[in-house]
């Protein structure tokens, strides 16, 4: 087997999981969100969900926030890069880290 092969596709699927799971975070946020506004009372055994998806969404916001900056610096789209990162998590920091310069 070839390792790049399989690094490839374990990349693959991470990306697709985390962007489900990031998009799932922000859903579930809105929720919550829009629960408070109307006053509506949410089970409370989903408060451990709550904080998981809220370290996944910090975490993955401050990823982005380095992918950012390490693109503005190599004159890099950083909106791109900061949007892709937090999507897809630490594989988007990986391969922003793993690109040649182009200059």
């Amino acid at each position: 087997m070839d390792l790049k092969f399989i690094k490839r596709n374990i990349f693959t699927f991470v990306k697709i999981i985390s962007t489900v799971l990031i998009t799932s975070a922000i859903g579930l946020e809105s929720w919550n969100i829009y629960a408070v506004i109307t006053n509506s009372h949410l089970p409370s055994s989903l408060n451990p969900i709550f904080w998981i998806e809220r370290f996944a969404m910090t975490s993955h916001f401050i990823e982005s926030i380095i992918a950012a900056f390490y693109a503005s610096s190599r004159k890099k789209m950083p909106i791109k890069y900061a949007t892709y990162t937090f999507f897809v998590g630490t594989i988007g920091l990986l391969e922003l880290f793993d690109q040649q310069d182009d200059y």
